[in-house]
């Protein structure tokens, strides 16, 4: 493993140092903005940790929001409208599981329990990008998917608080679907790179349990430190999280609602093994001053798609602040670029920086040569995918610009990106995944009935301490799952069931050995993502790179980095 000196010493020249450390104290320089910029050409020492596969670099890019069928459920077929950008697969594209003919033109929606609001699933044009989110709660989408039959949506998930006329003001919106005139750039990678068509959430409900999920396997393990935080007893005197709450001690928190996890996460493990990693959010570095003079928690940003300016920062889709080992709760900057992925107490430990960054510290680390082992990506909110607070397009912009950086950069050559979603917000997907993970909370539960989340395979819930609890009913709903690399088998679709644990055991298995978090969690049983890779191929043959339009997410030209 790496110390501090020996890193230092990599990346001289002098002049490489300074170049990082100018950009670490230029708070104001955005380089989300600027993904040309022209890397160091340095290899970073995390190329020479030993790895199960040639995969170096990890970047997770996790979004919010959105299912699977909502984001690809007529791929790779658009309508392609004049005026919008278009998309036409390549020959011989793999077919997903997504929207048949009878799905789009007899659904089981349509039914009188939904009334006049269960309607056949209609595409979403991109001058429409900008709706309302759905109702995404744990027990909502249970009774949406109504013991698989996934017939009452409009009923149970449909949001009926929009202001717009039409379809769009009736809880039949959860049906639409947006398709490759809208999410053109997610469409391309799949043509390019790997998807998984079978890839769900842990467990049902809204975006912090995903959150946790995504980073420790479990969202068991919950203790309420202000106010009612959204849990429910777990059956054996501890807690589990099954919706949305700030995290504890956060200093951009609720002041009246906040609670924390007592569970380990995949960054104690990474910290055990001395390996570098990162998580990166929009707008959590609160001495930054935005184009528009906001700061601290209230930076924001405008999108002209939403018309309207958003809070960068959302303290419950910040996976690791729920932690009080990965915690950064006073938003602490980092000594020096080159701490950055490297456990960095101030003070003595008085105030620990524990890992947690601005994503914009994400692109000044890896221009200045040290690009953490691990890293996951969390867009300020007007782009992280969200309804309300973002849309599709202003998504795009984030995604196009992490991914032409990273494919600029000298260790494009080993690194893999998954771009995933922490839940579906509620929108329609047919697909049902029978659980395998039970629960019988008699209020929460009612999936298969009354206080019922079962299947014929499913295995109790298992608690971070120890027993059987509930909360903990999964998988939940279908979320999009990709894998861009030059390793990435090129016009994909994988179809091995997956949850957001899935990340954690690739982390696990290429960096750890193999080792796992336990208590309880599902990174033991999950599935894996290594058919989405061919490490087999003679050297020097690599998955060409795809440099998009941010704004049109269609292929463009690039000069050689």
């Amino acid at each position: 493993m790496f110390n501090l000196s020996m890193f230092r010493k990599a990346l001289l020249p002098a002049s490489i140092a300074a170049v990082g450390l100018a950009l670490a104290a230029q708070a104001q320089v955005d380089p989300v903005s600027d993904p040309h910029a022209t890397p160091v050409s340095v290899i970073s020492p995390q190329d020479a940790v030993a790895t199960a596969t040639p995969i170096k670099h990890l970047v997770v890019i996790f979004g919010e929001n959105r299912s699977f069928d909502h984001y690809f459920g007529t791929y790779p077929v658009a309508t392609n409208p004049p005026g919008e950008p278009a998309f036409v697969a390549r020959p011989l594209t793999p077919a997903v599981d997504g929207l048949s003919r009878r799905l789009l033109t007899h659904n089981p929606n349509v039914n009188a329990e939904n009334g006049v609001n269960g309607i056949n699933p209609f595409r979403i044009d991109r001058t429409q990008a900008n709706t309302e989110g759905q109702n995404h709660g744990y027990t909502p989408e249970q009774q949406a998917y109504d013991d698989g039959n996934a017939d009452l949506f409009p009923k149970y998930t449909g949001n009926n608080s929009v202001g717009s006329g039409g379809t769009f003001g009736t809880p039949g919106l959860v049906m639409g679907y947006f398709d490759g005139n809208t999410v053109t750039a997610l469409w391309n990678y799949a043509q390019r790179f790997a998807m998984n068509d079978n890839a769900y959430t842990d467990t049902y409900g809204p975006s912090t349990p995903g959150a946790v999920a995504v980073i420790s396997g479990t969202n068991n393990g919950a203790r309420v430190v202000l106010g009612s935080a959204a849990t429910i007893p777990d059956g054996q005197g501890g807690l589990t999280l099954i919706g949305d709450t700030d995290p504890a001690y956060d200093a951009c928190s609720s002041k009246s609602s906040t609670m924390q996890m007592t569970s380990k996460n995949i960054g104690d493990l990474l910290n055990a093994h001395d390996i570098t990693w990162g998580g990166f959010m929009g707008g959590f570095n609160l001495d930054s001053v935005n184009a528009n003079g906001t700061t601290g928690c209230a930076r924001s940003t405008y999108s002209s798609v939403l018309a309207a300016t958003k809070t960068d920062y959302i303290p419950h889709h910040n996976w690791f602040q729920y932690y009080a080992t990965t915690a950064n709760p006073r938003h602490a900057r980092p000594t020096s670029i080159f701490q950055i992925g490297r456990t960095d107490d101030k003070d003595g430990g008085a105030t620990p920086v524990h890992h947690e960054y601005d994503v914009r510290d994400f692109f000044a680390a890896v221009s200045a040569g040290n690009f953490p082992s691990v890293s996951y990506l969390k867009a300020p909110a007007v782009g992280d995918g969200h309804p309300g607070n973002s849309d599709p397009l202003d998504e795009q912009i984030f995604i196009v610009k992490v991914l032409n950086f990273l494919q600029r950069q000298p260790d494009w050559k080993n690194t893999a990106v998954i771009i995933t979603y922490d839940d579906s917000d509620g929108w329609y997907d047919h697909r049902y995944a029978s659980p395998n993970t039970s629960s019988f909370d008699s209020s929460a539960d009612q999936l298969n009935g009354p206080g019922v989340c079962t299947g014929p395979h499913a295995q109790p819930g298992v608690g971070v301490v120890s027993g059987a609890v509930n909360g903990r009913c999964g998988p939940g709903t279908r979320v999009p799952f990709l894998v861009i690399s030059p390793y990435a088998r090129s016009n994909h679709v994988a179809h091995q069931q997956l949850t957001q644990s899935s990340v954690v055991r690739f982390i696990e298995d290429n960096w750890l050995q193999g080792e796992r978090i336990g208590q309880g969690s599902n990174d033991a049983t999950a599935g894996d993502i290594m058919d989405m890779f061919d490490f087999h191929r003679p050297n020097g043959i690599a998955t060409p790179r795809l440099f998009l339009d941010p704004n049109q997410g269609t292929p463009i030209a690039s000069r050689t980095p």
